[in-house]
């Protein structure tokens, strides 16, 4: 795993927890900062994966 898979998976974690925080607490501007971090985190693990991609495949 890169750097940015492991950021990403990281921040998909906190953003799930924070979501949930946000639901118990009643504060929906908590839980939507909580989704908006799952997606930041999706998406940083998404680029991470296709550096792990290129990088298997190589310069042609």
């Amino acid at each position: 795993m890169n750097k940015d898979q492991i950021k990403g998976s990281i921040k998909g974690v906190i953003g799930k927890a924070q979501e949930a925080a946000g639901k118990v607490g009643g504060s929906d501007t908590q839980r939507l900062k909580g989704i908006r971090k799952q997606v930041e985190g999706r998406a940083q693990k998404a680029v991470g994966d296709l550096k792990a991609v290129a990088k298997t495949i190589g310069p042609r």
